[in-house]
């Protein structure tokens, strides 16, 4: 059996994921991680984009997150997001169509808008794309 930790991933509204898993990959503030059994314990902001796992079966699984903190100890690591969800249920429409609305407002093609909103928007719309394109490059999830 592959050596593994548990992992819980919870979002404001209902947790996500709770098992065991061999690898946890994920985004930090200062750059990506790759989470192993026996990490040092770490405290880190996250940014929006993919959380992917290897499960302890090797079966791997996607999700994206909104934002939120990772938490690692010994044999637990958690991520406490602001929005989890699992990257099949990411709605690419609607992502598609809230990136083009921030980016019509950005090249200043908008009047009246708040230019950090439609930035976090752009950042939130393609983080969720690219963990729909992880899920569908890794065909499974």
């Amino acid at each position: 059996m592959p050596i593994s930790f548990h992992l819980e991933v919870v979002s404001a509204e209902a947790e996500i994921f709770s098992g065991f898993v061999q690898k946890l990959f994920v985004s930090g503030i200062m750059g990506d991680l790759e989470i192993l059994k026996g990490h040092t314990p770490l405290l880190t902001s996250l940014k929006p984009g993919p959380v992917w796992v290897v499960k302890q079966n090797g079966q791997e699984e996607v999700f994206y997150i909104s934002g939120g903190m990772l938490e690692v100890q010994p044999d637990n690591t958690a991520i406490l997001a602001d929005m989890a969800i699992r990257a099949k249920d990411v709605d690419e429409t609607q992502a598609l169509e809230a990136k083009h609305r921030a980016e019509q407002i950005l090249l200043g093609q908008v009047k009246d808008f708040d230019y950090v909103e439609a930035q976090t928007q752009l950042l939130e719309a393609v983080a969720q794309l690219k963990a729909l394109k992880r899920f569908r490059d890794r065909g499974r999830g």
